[in-house]
């Protein structure tokens, strides 16, 4: 990875929603590297560095979290608790990136600490923008809390 370029970890199982989440951070000219985890299980390996990604460096934490809520084999809002129950994980930004409109999906997601809680837009347009001013805040504007003590 680029040292230039701020780690962000897209948690979602859409391709086409993976898509146009690339697409959006790379024409807001946020510089970004984005990984990909395409279920919550895969999350969790990459944020603890086991499963696919053992031997990983789980200190080198991404910048931001963009969090889908329903997905395959561990579901988003496990995902949260989890990395939100791990000392390690605690402080890291994470931000709900979702289509629910569940009000129940909303409050867990806050009792569990979400740093933020965004409903996916519709139009292309919206997508663009939501995810330009996203990436604007946590990845210039936001000073991301200091790494774990090992």
């Amino acid at each position: 990875m680029s040292k230039d370029l701020r780690p962000v970890l897209l948690v979602e199982d859409n391709p086409d929603d993976q898509v146009l989440a690339v697409r959006a951070l790379k024409r807001s000219a946020i510089r970004a590297q984005v990984i990909i985890a395409s279920d919550g299980e895969e999350a969790l390996d990459y944020m603890f560095g086991t499963g696919i990604y053992a031997g990983r460096d789980f200190r080198e934490r991404p910048a931001l979290v963009l969090l889908d809520l329903k997905l395959p084999k561990v579901d988003g809002l496990d995902v949260l608790r989890r990395l939100r129950d791990d000392q390690r994980t605690r402080t890291q930004p994470i931000v709900v990136l979702t289509t629910s409109n569940e009000e129940s999906d909303l409050r867990s997601s806050y009792q569990m600490h979400v740093n933020s809680y965004v409903r996916k837009p519709v139009s292309s347009e919206q997508y663009d923008e939501v995810m330009r001013e996203i990436g604007e805040y946590w990845l210039t504007i936001n000073l991301p809390p200091p790494a774990p003590v090992p």
